[in-house]
């Protein structure tokens, strides 16, 4: 039977990692949206999330301690997870346990139910981001974890069609999975008004700005983003904006100075506050490798500011960049191609003007945080209405 009051006060935890990547901003976004349309929300966490600035009377953060026992060569933080899981369940009784990446997270959500018992009443929704599935799952070492993981959640959602696809290949065809895309704060993310002078704190009067925004890992190719910056700024005066850090920064600022461009590339790290930067810019590059973005949330950001986007066709991007539209779309690895498009739309301002307002319309119509927030809202209320 339906419940009388659907839009009833939920108690919901939410898990993930608090770090520079698109999970952690994802959870924490609904979180924010969730609180808004009145739940109160528990983040279950080892860090206060980069995103999570705002305070309001329904949310709480609790934090995951993990033992340095001289025994562990790496701390289980799966079983403090576990532990601080049961811990939160039975002080503030939630109903709806909201993990986001498959492992450990959906394994600790397991093991918590179990260490419950009949205590555990709460419903699990593990949403799948990407690289638990196309990196971490397809390792041999995770591959039975995250399977086991996935299949005992109550619910399971993917970030794009590729990634439900791609789940589906890999751990079997009767997995449900329901597709939730991501959504974009489009109050935070949004075209610049005094953009000229904003400009003018990145780069010289008349230079290009083209940005990129990632954790630096290899799959990413942030070295490609140098080669095509070096190939744009052969033909129009440009600046090259990198945002983030990583394990491929060193090679990166190798890359950088081996093609003498350190004086037009800017290393600004991991900083929290890109909605002051991307408005700002003119172009954002993605070309990240096989398998690819399982959706590109730094790229849909970008877009909500009216920035267009170069990326590589591979994985989610497609479903998130309309190719000639709102961006461009080119293989992996294709350096010169990628390069020749951007030169292209940064020499014409009607042309990156044309793209600019349609990438804004693109994520004002496709990933609004309200019309996203409720298809989770909707998935929590069916999973509890079939207790």
């Amino acid at each position: 039977m339906a419940r009388a009051h659907p839009r009833r006060k939920l108690r919901i935890g939410i898990v993930c990692y608090p770090t520079f990547g698109g999970s952690g901003v994802v959870a924490t976004e609904l979180g924010l949206n969730l609180i808004r349309r009145g739940h109160e929300v528990h983040f279950i966490c080892y860090a206060v999330p980069l995103r999570l600035r705002e305070y309001h009377k329904n949310l709480y953060y609790h934090v995951v301690d993990v033992l340095p026992y001289p025994l562990f060569k790496f701390a289980p933080y799966d079983l403090a997870l576990a532990s601080t899981i049961v811990e939160v369940v039975r002080k503030h009784r939630l109903e709806m346990l909201h993990v986001h990446y498959a492992v450990p997270h959906s394994i600790s959500a397991y093991l918590a139910r179990e260490m419950l018992g009949a205590q555990a009443t709460f419903k699990t929704v593990t949403t799948l981001h990407g690289t638990d599935i196309t990196l971490v799952g397809a390792d041999k070492s995770y591959r039975v974890a995250t399977h086991f993981g996935i299949a005992r959640s109550d619910g399971v959602t993917a970030v794009s069609r590729y990634l439900a696809q791609a789940t589906q290949r890999r751990f079997g065809a009767d997995l449900a999975i329901r597709v939730i895309p991501n959504c974009v704060n489009l109050t935070r993310f949004r075209p610049a008004r005094r953009r000229l002078a904003g400009k003018r704190r990145l780069a010289q009067r008349g230079e290009k700005i083209l940005v990129h925004a990632s954790n630096f890992r290899a799959v990413k190719r942030v070295a490609d983003v140098v080669k095509i910056f070096h190939r744009v700024q052969h033909t129009l005066p440009a600046r090259l904006v990198l945002l983030g850090d990583g394990p491929e920064m060193s090679h990166v600022v190798a890359l950088v100075d081996k093609l003498r461009l350190r004086d037009r590339v800017t290393f600004f790290g991991p900083i929290e506050d890109v909605e002051n930067v991307l408005p700002y810019t003119d172009l954002f590059l993605l070309p990240s490798g096989k398998p690819g973005e399982s959706f590109g949330l730094a790229a849909l950001e970008s877009m909500a500011c009216g920035v267009p986007v170069i990326a590589s066709r591979e994985g989610g991007t497609p479903e998130v960049i309309d190719d000639g539209e709102n961006g461009y779309l080119c293989a992996a690895g294709d350096v010169a191609g990628m390069a020749a498009q951007a030169t292209a739309v940064l020499s014409s301002p009607a042309r990156l003007l044309r793209l600019g307002r349609a990438a804004r319309r693109k994520a004002e119509t496709a990933f609004p945080p309200e019309g996203i927030t409720a298809q989770y809202e909707a998935l929590y209320f069916e999973l509890l209405d079939r207790s």
